[in-house]
């Protein structure tokens, strides 16, 4: 079965408005179910449009591709838990900008076959297709070994703290002029297999480089970030392959990609160029040896009694919580403080979590009301009048250095100002750092106590308690 070409475009046209709703309706936590729908419905369109296409050859190995690659999806969507997903997506992008590096070589090497019967104007073509190879090649590869790269940070396989090579500034400028060089070579001279290969090696150092060098404080921007480079690697495999969907969509999902990026370095205090040129504040000593005094640790039973004595009650999660599973009990927890007539809201960081809107899924996930979950604009003036705030799991959102410390690698960073309040319990494993790698000064502060062990366990103890 094939279609007229007028009816493939109207199919992509479709595809094209059904990812723009579903953009738009994961914006937010009450659209996003009917936002994965609208996406789920415009790829089906798309690939089934793709497949009729009559320009499209070997649609029987296309459909097996699917097939196994949709079983492979549903596998891991199945397996995987909501703490593994930042680096899930960080190692889906890596594919993205591996499959634009394999479909920008198929390209060249089919241009390279026709060359030498070209005319003038096909010339001129020629070598806009070349620019468009050489370019679309070198974001897949950065996106491929900076995709990698992050996912082990984000694993644990790789150290989270940032890459200090000497020049390493100067030696990605260095890269990227390299690479330029490299393409008016390629363009000049009709294509050429050893400036190909040579700006590939380079590009897949550089990306492995560029995200080696950026700490784990911006991480989360760094995830951002891979998502919209994957998006133009995409948007540059469909100019190759002359597919206006692809392009359309790889242009969706860069742009909107590199718009959370922006929003989310302004939520962090951090300037968008630095991150992406390679990290940010990463020439901050920092002082591990500086006596913070000692910190208080309570149980389970006292949290539970400091907890009924209070008015209002603001819970600040982290990547702890995650790591825990312990938004169903916070959720009980919250509806038995509710019960004894005590206010429950919850205070999100833009970044907490290892993924924009880890924590928001997490505790949507545990029937949490939208209306108490409140952003860190929303909330953070009403610290001082509160009674108690549960820090779950939440570190470096937390940290007061990042506004009393100008030296701390995260100075400057916008964050829950949780030790304004009267109480603070901190759940924790252990004193250990955040992922940023810095201590946490709210951990000794005098209206601090450190409730140590399993978050969920723990919270499980304070309902008992409570009864």
């Amino acid at each position: 079965m094939t279609l007229s070409p007028g009816l493939i475009t109207a199919a992509y046209i479709v595809a094209a408005l059904l990812f723009i709703f579903s953009l738009s309706g994961l914006s937010k936590q009450e659209t996003a179910q009917s936002g994965n729908t609208y996406g789920i419905i415009g790829m089906t369109i798309a690939l089934l449009a793709s497949i009729v296409d009559p320009n499209v050859e070997n649609t029987g190995l296309i459909i097996l591709a699917i097939v196994i690659g949709g079983a492979i999806g549903m596998h891991l969507a199945k397996k995987v838990e909501m703490t593994q997903m930042p680096e899930l997506v960080a190692i889906l992008h890596s594919f993205v900008g591996l499959a634009a590096v394999l479909v920008g070589f198929n390209s060249y090497y089919e241009h390279m076959e026709s060359v030498s019967q070209l005319t003038a104007h096909q010339s001129t073509s020629a070598a806009i297709h070349l620019g468009e190879v050489f370019i679309g090649v070198f974001i897949g590869a950065v996106t491929f070994t900076g995709s990698v790269v992050a996912f082990g940070k984000l694993r644990g396989l790789i150290n989270s703290a940032a890459l200090m090579l000497p020049h390493r500034h100067k030696a990605n400028l260095l890269a990227g002029l390299v690479c330029l060089a490299l393409m008016i070579v390629f363009i000049a001279q009709h294509g050429s297999d050893s400036a190909l290969y040579l700006m590939t090696i380079i590009a897949l150092i550089f990306g492995w480089h560029l995200v080696a060098s950026i700490g784990g404080a911006d991480m989360p921007v760094v995830v951002s970030m891979l998502n919209s480079y994957s998006g133009w690697a995409a948007a540059a495999a469909g100019f190759m392959l002359s597919n206006d969907l692809l392009i359309v969509t790889g242009a969706l999902v860069g742009s909107s990609g590199a718009i959370l990026s922006y929003i989310m370095c302004k939520a962090m205090n951090r300037s968008f160029i630095s991150v992406i040129a390679g990290g940010f504040g990463t020439n901050v000593v920092v002082d591990g040896d500086k006596d913070y005094g000692k910190h208080v640790e309570a149980q389970a039973e006292e949290v539970a009694s400091i907890l009924s004595h209070a008015k209002t009650v603001i819970i600040t999660p982290g990547y702890g919580m995650a790591v825990a599973q312990a938004q169903y009990p916070v959720y009980e927890l919250t509806q038995k403080l509710k019960a004894k007539g005590i206010e429950v809201r919850f205070g999100i960081h833009p970044v907490a979590g290892r993924l924009p809107g880890h924590m928001n899924v997490l505790l949507a996930e545990a029937k949490v009301p939208y209306d108490i979950v409140l952003g860190l604009e929303e909330i953070n003036e009403d610290f001082q009048n509160t009674d108690v705030v549960l820090v779950i799991g939440a570190n470096d959102t937390v940290n007061p250095a990042a506004a009393e410390d100008p030296g701390s690698p995260i100075a400057g960073m916008p964050v829950l100002e949780v030790w304004h309040a009267k109480n603070v319990v901190v759940f924790k494993r252990s004193m250990s750092t955040g992922y940023a790698g810095v201590q946490n000064p709210l951990f000794f502060k005098q209206n601090s106590k450190m409730l140590f062990g399993d978050a969920k366990a723990s919270v499980e103890k304070i309902i008992q308690s409570l009864d």
